[in-house]
């Protein structure tokens, strides 16, 4: 009789519990966590009373849209450029300008900051289980030249009002939440994309490379670091991030591409980020007079140039794919004079796609017609450098599925889609399961100044991180 009214007791817990957890999340979601009768029935039920209240209360998911513009304007005006463009280079002052007005944010939302030794910058709300692995998201700051004031901006400001969103509904993380700012998303200052992420997941190659990297003024890595203030640069395997230190990775970015805004769409999910490879390149001819040197006898350096970048459109188009893509973003000539047959020439190509193998037929057959050119117009190739080749990254899916989710619950319309631009977020993957959200922007225009997101679109993808950030802290 007794193991019977056992049985039955239990039995009576487990049925009570889980009808109070559908009927009244409310109140019970207002008592203390460590109540011991929440516990007990969370446990028989194997319900999490207080996840349940949270996602079922998204009425309460508040953005400050007001505000969030003004910091978006605010942010843009460290720039050295004019108004509506933003330029915002590395180490450079309103660089520096900028990372104070982001620590200040942090800070204000009730965040612990820290900053490693190049930069990057971390904002902590602290979990109830802490010793647990965190969630993390955020993105960049710095800009190329006469850019637009959205791009990577979105998601750290974003972010940072994610977690007030969080806080302002009465959410409780159990992993701790990390904003993330990252230095050097952009290549800008020393050729060398998401430099921040690529330390953070460890890149022995890149800090190796740092010690003798140099900007186009001769400026060390190190001494524009000192500058800005980080005294300790030197010291990059601090820096670096055992794997598993996070227990996911999520980034609000704008798509930079036009579909979400031409199919009426909300939300873009990524599920995998394209791999992206840099080359660099450089021809040496004889140079000249323009007038007196007849075309026979001429070895120009810019029409091996111009040569090599047709060729790099036609490898492209030839891969078959539409998801292959190459840029020469860079072409220049030396001397540089109208009358005088450029005697050396400097391209930086940039070739991308989500199959890494196709990738990479890509780049050879581009070095095949470097030396072909070569050959054929007697010029010197005196350099052919690939200075990243890195491989595509996969979402996770556990990412993807919360923020569909999240979508969902929230009624926002979304797509799963590739991102065709790399991130930080490519390389955070390598340190954590990763996933990114995107935002429409305006015809897809971005690194120019008439970028665009509306705030509504950037308050909706706010409203997605902040919740995704809550599931997976919930996890």
């Amino acid at each position: 009789m007794k193991i019977m009214a056992m049985r039955f007791s239990i039995y009576t817990l487990l049925v009570l519990s889980v009808y109070f957890i559908s009927n009244c999340p409310v109140n019970l979601a207002h008592r203390n966590e460590d109540d011991p009768t929440i516990k007990t029935m969370e446990e028989f039920s194997g319900y999490p009373i207080h996840e349940s209240h949270f996602l079922n209360s998204l009425s309460s998911l508040s953005v400050d849209a007001e505000t969030l513009q003004k910091q978006i304007d605010e942010l843009s005006s460290f720039s050295d450029s004019p108004a509506p463009s933003v330029t915002r280079i590395l180490y450079s002052e309103k660089d520096v300008l900028s990372r104070r007005y982001i620590k200040n944010l942090m800070e204000a939302s009730g965040l612990s900051v820290r900053e490693d030794a190049i930069g990057n910058i971390f904002g902590r709300w602290t979990g109830s289980e802490p010793e647990l692995a965190p969630v993390s998201t955020g993105s960049h700051t710095d800009a190329i030249p006469y850019s637009g004031k959205y791009d990577g901006v979105v998601g750290v400001l974003g972010a940072i009002e994610a977690i007030n969103v969080l806080k302002r509904s009465s959410f409780k993380p159990k992993r701790s939440l990390d904003v993330i700012m990252f230095t050097s998303e952009e290549p800008t200052r020393f050729g060398i994309g998401c430099l921040g992420s690529r330390l953070l997941a460890r890149s022995k190659e890149l800090a190796q490379q740092l010690e003798k990297t140099v900007d186009g003024q001769n400026v060390s890595f190190f001494d524009a670091a000192k500058s800005a203030g980080y005294m300790n640069v030197e010291k990059l395997s601090t820096v670096f991030l055992v794997k598993g230190s996070y227990s996911a990775f999520v980034e609000l970015h704008i798509e930079q591409g036009p579909i979400l805004e031409e199919e009426a769409t909300s939300i873009g999910i990524v599920t995998a980020i394209a791999a992206p490879a840099s080359i660099k390149v450089d021809f040496e001819g004889t140079g000249g007079h323009a007038g007196a040197v007849l075309m026979p006898k001429r070895n120009d350096a810019g029409l091996a140039a111009a040569e090599l970048a047709l060729a790099v459109e036609k490898h492209v188009l030839e891969s078959g794919s539409i998801d292959t893509v190459g840029t020469v973003g860079i072409l220049e000539l030396h001397p540089g004079a109208i009358n005088s047959i450029p005697s050396k020439s400097h391209l930086e190509i940039d070739t991308r796609d989500i199959d890494e193998e196709r990738r990479n037929s890509v780049i050879d057959k581009i070095y095949e017609s470097a030396l072909n050119i070569s050959k054929r117009r007697g010029v010197k190739l005196s350099e052919y450098k690939i200075v990243n080749q890195d491989p595509p990254a996969l979402s996770d899916e556990l990412i993807i599925k919360a923020a569909e989710s999240a979508s969902q619950e929230l009624k926002l319309t979304y797509k799963k889609m590739i991102s065709r631009a790399y991130h930080d977020s490519l390389f955070m993957g390598r340190v954590s399961p990763m996933g990114m959200i995107f935002i429409p922007c305006y015809k897809g225009y971005s690194h120019k100044p008439e970028e665009f997101a509306t705030i509504d679109h950037i308050a909706d993808g706010v409203k997605v991180l902040a919740l995704t950030l809550a599931k997976l802290s919930l996890s």
